[in-house]
């Protein structure tokens, strides 16, 4: 005879269930979040394997294969699928690598502009009065400074290296994560949670970081995968410039720069980092659009 479960066990067991269930389902409907997961996913892979998966060394000059086209023109070659560069580099080879960069630069820079946008909009949020005009000065500040040309005065004064942009992004675009942390923050600091926490007598720290930051990480989380994007298109910028990552990097701005001159005879030189440059920024604003509606109350139906 099968053993049946009794209505309090089957209840307790349905949550878990019908949560997994339902965030499982949520993404696979949601074709913003699917589409953007997946590509940044298997670029992800791409640079995690990139010693394995290029064919060539990146590095490598090879004067005699010089602007080798690509395999869909007449003269291409299977060596070099996506042909060769102005110094013999094999394309494709760079291409997996400038993944590395891009990755790297807009995670990292996300990383260092969210823990101070965070921890300013935070603490002006909870504390308001004095601890709130400052910010609010600070931040009125920031916004007065274009981002591209204070980037290319400082990148000019520091030197340009894939350290000194990393470090200068990050200082520089934290405004989003200060207005968005301080605004969530100020609705939740009179939330009966927190008094109670505060009742308690829990630490300020305590209650900062167990009682407010979970609550507001998922309008974060959205903040970073647009600033994520920024950080990329802003070190393509630079690069494209030179003042952002240096030769030999394989950098995909830096590859769009040193095909300009090429590009009315050979345009493939600057379509194709251009379009892996547009490709990557695409998935990560399809994924925080995803994750913006995935963490709507009630989501949001397309």
């Amino acid at each position: 005879m099968a053993q049946t479960l009794s209505p309090p066990a089957a209840a307790a067991q349905r949550p878990a269930d019908t949560w997994s269930s339902r965030l499982v389902r949520s993404t696979l409907n949601n074709r913003n979040l699917t589409i953007g997961l997946l590509i940044i996913t298997s670029l992800g892979i791409i640079a995690l394997l990139a010693p394995w998966l290029a064919p060539h060394d990146p590095y490598l000059q090879d004067t005699a294969n010089r602007m080798v086209p690509p395999i869909w023109h007449e003269t291409g070659s299977w060596t070099h699928p996506l042909g060769t560069d102005r110094l013999g580099r094999d394309y494709l080879s760079r291409l997996i690598y400038g993944s590395r960069i891009s990755l790297f630069i807009g995670l990292v820079v996300a990383l260092i502009s969210g823990l101070i946008g965070t921890t300013l909009g935070v603490l002006a949020g909870y504390f308001g009065g004095r601890v709130d005009a400052v910010v609010s000065y600070l931040l009125t500040t920031r916004l007065a400074m274009p981002v591209v040309l204070v980037a290319l005065a400082m990148a000019s004064l520091m030197g340009g290296s894939m350290l000194s942009v990393t470090l200068l992004l990050g200082l520089l675009l934290w405004d989003r994560f200060a207005v968005v942390a301080r605004s969530a923050t100020q609705q939740l600091r009179d939330a009966e949670y927190v008094q109670a926490a505060q009742a308690l007598g829990c630490p300020l720290p305590y209650i900062l970081l167990r009682e407010v930051l979970p609550n507001i990480a998922g309008a974060l989380i959205v903040v970073a995968t647009l600033e994520v994007a920024n950080a990329i298109l802003l070190e393509a910028t630079l690069s494209f410039l030179g003042m952002g990552v240096q030769p030999p990097s394989p950098s995909w701005g830096l590859m769009i720069a040193e095909g300009k001159t090429y590009m009315f005879f050979q345009p493939w030189v600057i379509t194709i980092p251009g379009g892996a440059l547009f490709m990557l920024v695409l998935a990560i604003n399809l994924l925080g659009d995803g994750l913006r509606d995935l963490s709507a109350p009630g989501g949001r139906n397309e």
